[in-house]
Parts: C-alpha cells; sequence; structure tokens
C-alpha cells in the first residue's frame, strides 16, 4: 500500500477521494486554489449508485418514482435523491490532511509541482481538477430558481421533462426542465441544455424557464436564489491517476459524475486494480452516444427520450451509471437501436460512423 497521497483538487470527487485516503491512514495532502470554497451547484443521484459509507444525512429529499417526459409521461422506478450540499461537502472529512491552498500545475507519477514553486514528492498522485472548458468540448448549461413551499406544492418532480411549452421553437437547440425536491418544501426549477457545442446560453434557458413556469401558472417574483450551471460534457480520459472528471466520470448523456465518483473513490483510495479495457469501452460508446445527441434533429429529442424510457429498468440503469458494465451498456444500445424508428436508427448510424472516421 502506498502512503503518501497527493490529490489535486477540491471539488467533489477530489474530496470524496480525500476522505477515502484517510480513512485508511494513508497521509494524504491537497492541492486547490480555494480549498475552503462553498459548492453552489445541486448535486443529485440515484439512490442504488451511493456506496455505503456515505453518511445518510446528506440526502435532502428523496424521490421514490421520478417522472421523466418526452411527449408522453413515464415513471422511473428507481429510487432518487437529491444532496444537501453543504452537509455532502462536510461529510467528505478531510480535517486530518494537509491543506495546500495552491494551483497544481504539473503532474507526475510521483510528485506535483505548483503555481508557488511547491514541489510535492508523493507516493501517488490524483488529479481530480476537473475539465477546463473549450470550444471542441459540448458543454451542459442550465440556469436555475428555488422556490419555496408555496410555488412548489403540487409540482411533480421530473428527471427531464421536455415539452414544448418553453417557448422555444421547434427546430431551435432542445432544453429541458429539471424539478426537484431540495428539503423542507422548496424545489429546484431548471432549465437545462443536455448537451451542445455550443451549448445554449443561461440567458436563453432564463427566458425558457420564465416562459414555461408562466405557461404552468408559476410567476416569478425575481428575488428566488438562482443556480447557473456549465460544464463540459467530455474532454476527461480514463486513467489510473486520473478521478473524477478528469477521469471521463462525466456522463455525456446526463452530466452526471458525483455519484460514479463517490462509488469509486473506496477502491481508488485502496489502490485496487481498475478495468481499464472495459471503463475504456463503455467511455467509447457513451461517446458514440454523444455525438447522436449532437447530431439529432431538436424535433425528434422527445420521441429519442420517449423510448430511452420503456426500455426495462435494467437497462436503463445499466446506460445511466454502469461505468465499467460493457455488457449491460451493449446490451441497452442495442435494445435502444432495435426500438427507436427507422429514421432515427439511420442517424444514429451516420452519427456513429462519423465518429470513428475522425
Amino acid at each position: 500500500m502506498n502512503d503518501r497521497v497527493v490529490v489535486c483538487g477540491l471539488g467533489p470527487a477530489g474530496r470524496a477521494v480525500a476522505s477515502r485516503c484517510l480513512a485508511r491512514g494513508l497521509a494524504v495532502t491537497v492541492v486547490d486554489p480555494v480549498p475552503r470554497r462553498r459548492w453552489t451547484a445541486t448535486y443529485a443521484a440515484w439512490a442504488d449508485e451511493l456506496p455505503e459509507w456515505l453518511d445518510s444525512d446528506v440526502v435532502a429529499a428523496t424521490v421514490d418514482r421520478p417522472v421523466a417526459w418526452g411527449h408522453r409521461r413515464h415513471e422511473v422506478d428507481r429510487r432518487y435523491v437529491v444532496f444537501d450540499t453543504e452537509r455532502l461537502r462536510e461529510s467528505l472529512d478531510i480535517a486530518g490532511a494537509t491543506v495546500l491552498a495552491d494551483r497544481a500545475i504539473d503532474l507526475g507519477r510521483d510528485a506535483v509541482r505548483c503555481a508557488s514553486g511547491t514541489v510535492l514528492a508523493a507516493d501517488r498522485v490524483i488529479d481530480a481538477r476537473g475539465v477546463g472548458r473549450s470550444p471542441d468540448l459540448a458543454e451542459q448549461t442550465a440556469y436555475g430558481v428555488v422556490v419555496g413551499p408555496e410555488r412548489a406544492d403540487g409540482i411533480e418532480p421530473s428527471f427531464m421533462d421536455w415539452r414544448g411549452d418553453n417557448g422555444a421553437e421547434s427546430v431551435a437547440p432542445p432544453s429541458f426542465l429539471y424539478a426537484v425536491p431540495l428539503g423542507g418544501g422548496r424545489m429546484l426549477l431548471e432549465e437545462t441544455c443536455l448537451a451542445g457545442r455550443p451549448a445554449l446560453t443561461t440567458t436563453v434557458l432564463r427566458n425558457r424557464l420564465v416562459h414555461r413556469l408562466r405557461s404552468r401558472g408559476i410567476e416569478l417574483d425575481g428575488d428566488e436564489t438562482i443556480e447557473r450551471v456549465r460544464f463540459p460534457v467530455q474532454g476527461g480520459r480514463p486513467g489510473r491517476t486520473r478521478f473524477g472528471a478528469a477521469g471521463g466520470f462525466v456522463h455525456p448523456a446526463t452530466g452526471y459524475s458525483v455519484a460514479a465518483s463517490l462509488a469509486a473513490a473506496d477502491a481508488v483510495a485502496a489502490d485496487a486494480p481498475v478495468r481499464p479495457v472495459r471503463t475504456r469501452a463503455v467511455a467509447a460508446l457513451r461517446a458514440a452516444g454523444l455525438r447522436a445527441l449532437l447530431a439529432m434533429p431538436p424535433e425528434d429529442v422527445p420521441e429519442f427520450f420517449d423510448t430511452f424510457f420503456t426500455l426495462p429498468t435494467a437497462l436503463q440503469r445499466a446506460y445511466l451509471s454502469g461505468r465499467t458494465d460493457l455488457p449491460g451498456t451493449v446490451a441497452a444500445m442495442n435494445a435502444l437501436f432495435a426500438a427507436l424508428p427507422a429514421h432515427l436508427r439511420r442517424m444514429l448510424v451516420r452519427a456513429t460512423v462519423s465518429g470513428h472516421r475522425r
């Protein structure tokens, strides 16, 4: 077992793996430009993804059967949890680590050089710094507001709602409503661009959200807490020294990575063997799925998700959560392809072939 670990980056992934390394008695140094910064995003996960070691108090709200809308309503037979962001951060305890407020700029196998000139020797270096933005990378963007109990009452939690009541033209890049409880009767209502190159701006998403909510009888007063989201959904590369978004943990079809990072943190802390071939193969299949989403005509997106959410729950789970489940991912994609209308199957084939030619 290696004893000295340097973790670069203190987002959810970095903090999780640093905490699990400390739990194993390792000497941990963490490097981040602003190590005590608060997390402002809302994080959520499927309940069956969470590791046993995670404190149950970090869950702020639970949805037993979240809803997904394409053109039709679907109930997803998987329990969905929304984290209390501050409790999640505090639960990933790094009190025993040496904390360095600095920027890691050169990561080697056994040393890290920081912007200040400090060089940290290590037996293991873990890169959890995420992925930098680039015009070449598809991004997810979102604009959301938090509403109180008086306006949240009666709103059905939804994982994805692609219905066309947000004022966008049918040929415009699509976006969906994400509506989840935050605890205490509050709810996050967020208009989301799943993936775009370029992605929709938060200004466009704000206008769509206001239009959508108004069409449903919900008026905003301008005093709501606002959440803005923007991050790449590609660009990470699976590898033994990279973790979280940097290691390709971001799912390009959902933008989720926190649950996958939590689930893998203990194994990474233990320096357990990984399955590089399977992990890279699953990542390649998901990349093909992203190419299909980016190439899909906007008017076909709701039908695509109608088809996906009619798949058996086990296949949905394999594709949405199985980062190393190559057989499950292949089975899910095959079943989805067979169930899609012919014109969407042709589009998927073109998107996949074009990716192999690059």
